[in-house]
């Protein structure tokens, strides 16, 4: 089937996504790089045929009658794949991610070491927040396997759809996709308790009801974990304050300053060996800080940040910063990403260099990502 191959070409250039839409070719993103894979331009009749090889017919016409489809596709030796078909100017046009079976070790994936003593907390509230592409359900993903291999108890994921599959170790593992083992997340979540769970995953918190649960979680002893779409510490606690009404604000700040553990915000930055990596910000919720958000002073928080001398917490800037020093990315990488260009500057301009590393190293030119290397995929449909 054309479909299998495509998987399995995503599989072999570790492709994080794949785009069909009418007019235009398959494309493949690859290390953040669009990249067709071949000059083949799809047209509706084409995409229709290629969805038909891998959903069955009830969610074809599901997609027929809302016009949007979101589902989980389980591909034997391969990985899974999150589809996302839609509707646009008439045409059917699809996005679909690869997620590989393989759980990425939290240690292969250069993330700050306080995440691991954040997982593994027996209470509170811990977002994971960022844009989409960023890389939030792959760190999520390791920081609860490393709680499954270290930590005895039970965890429990809703999530819409599954993404990774975890195998159970010194946890046990309970996976529940909405829409196929729970009707809907309100249902799940109300359920969630009588599981006798110790943590709990969101997948994502979209509105009022779902901050509320994951609150009401947090405070009667479980750890929550969840995802905003957010860039940044400051913009997710927005987010958050924006679900609810003014009157119920003075309520709201009180109980996230009590259950917040920490905001963990991550993007994404090209190393100079033409790999990605995360730069990391992580708020934690000092006694300062908590005094910060039952304020209602939030645009302090960042600044309460820079001064923190808790171990773990960081800026986005600091972030960039250690990985500059590190040699890791160049400093008009950092520049792109930063909030704020000019603390970082000024933080390059003050910096001791660590002696690991004092400059970054002189590399060769990462090797590009060609079309041409497609040239010779061809769909028979």
């Amino acid at each position: 089937m054309a479909m299998d191959r495509l998987f399995r070409l995503m599989q072999e250039k570790e492709a994080s996504d794949m785009f069909l839409a009418p007019g235009s070719p398959i494309h493949l993103k690859i290390k953040g790089q669009m990249v067709p894979v071949n000059q083949q331009t799809m047209d509706d009749n084409t995409i229709q045929m290629l969805l038909k090889e891998v959903l069955p017919a009830d969610r074809l016409q599901e997609l027929e009658r809302n016009n949007e489809l979101n589902l989980g596709l389980p591909v034997a030796g391969v990985g899974s794949f999150r589809l996302s078909a839609f509707r646009q100017r008439g045409s059917i046009s699809a996005v679909i991610r690869y997620i590989p079976y393989e759980i990425p070790p939290f240690e292969e994936l250069r993330l700050p070491p306080a995440l691991t003593e954040l997982i593994g907390r027996k209470r509170g509230l811990l977002l994971v927040v960022g844009a989409t592409g960023s890389g939030k359900s792959t760190t999520i993903a390791s920081m609860l396997d490393y709680r499954n291999k270290t930590q005895a108890g039970h965890i429990l994921t809703l999530e819409d759809p599954i993404e990774f599959l975890f195998q159970s170790h010194r946890s046990i593992v309970n996976q529940r996709e909405i829409g196929s083992d729970t009707t809907d997340l309100n249902g799940a979540l109300k359920n969630a308790l009588r599981q006798a769970p110790d943590c709990i995953l969101i997948g994502e918190i979209r509105d009022k009801a779902t901050m509320s649960a994951a609150m009401a979680y947090a405070q009667s002893g479980h750890l929550v974990v969840s995802t905003l779409h957010a860039n940044n510490t400051y913009r997710a606690l927005n987010r958050i304050i924006s679900f609810y009404p003014l009157e119920n604000r003075p309520a709201l700040l009180e109980d996230l300053a009590s259950t917040l553990a920490a905001i963990v915000s991550q993007r994404l930055v090209t190393t100079v060996t033409g790999e990605r990596t995360p730069a990391v910000e992580i708020m934690l919720n000092t006694r300062h800080v908590s005094e910060l958000i039952e304020e209602d002073n939030i645009s302090q928080i960042k600044e309460a940040m820079e001064k923190s001398l808790a171990p773990g917490s960081q800026t986005f800037e600091q972030a960039l910063m250690q990985l500059i020093d590190d040699g890791v990315i160049t400093q008009d990488e950092a520049l792109a990403h930063a909030d704020s260009p000019s603390n970082l500057y000024w933080l390059i301009n003050n910096h001791t260099p660590s002696s690991k590393k004092n400059s970054v190293p002189v590399l060769p030119e990462p090797e590009r990502v060609e079309g041409a290397t497609f040239t010779e995929f061809t769909l028979d449909l």
